[in-house]
């Protein structure tokens, strides 16, 4: 006689777990995605970070659907954008006062930096970023041509 209320009470636990599975057939949160249909603003086609910006942005939602940790994901984000780093460098270090090489108090740390250093660490931030909000979104990866999201 007890057996069918805690078969009942059984059932209806595996019924609520099931519901709360991994949905991986639609968003969780689509209003947090990017919308890589949408033109860039001329502000950002202006600032010299937005190359980066944009690499690191369709590289990490086109790499968030990996089982890997996202720390391991942003890792590979930032090295499929090196060439748009290493040019983002390239044009501060031509533009750069003779003492801008030296080290500066960072605003954020308070540690002692230099711009290579904080391009590198933005790149690395916003990889990370990037790929959590993929992942917390279920967002959808940018279209892709010869293995390459479009647009970089």
């Amino acid at each position: 006689m007890i057996r069918k209320p805690v078969m009942a009470v059984a059932a209806l636990a595996v019924l609520g777990l099931a519901a709360c599975g991994d949905r991986h057939d639609g968003m969780a949160n689509p209003k947090i995605c990017t919308d890589f249909k949408a033109a860039p603003s001329v502000t950002a086609a202006s600032d010299p970070s937005t190359p980066v910006e944009e690499c690191t942005r369709r590289w990490a939602y086109s790499l968030a659907g990996s089982r890997d940790s996202a720390e391991v994901v942003s890792d590979a984000v930032v090295a499929a954008c090196a060439a748009q780093l290493s040019k983002w460098n390239q044009a501060s270090l031509g533009q750069a006062a003779p003492s801008a090489g030296e080290q500066a108090l960072s605003l954020t740390t308070g540690q002692p930096t230099n711009p290579l250093a904080e391009h590198s660490a933005f790149a690395q931030g916003r990889a990370l970023f990037y790929v959590v909000q993929a992942r917390a979104g279920r967002c959808s990866p940018p279209p892709v041509k010869n293995g390459v999201p479009e647009g970089l």
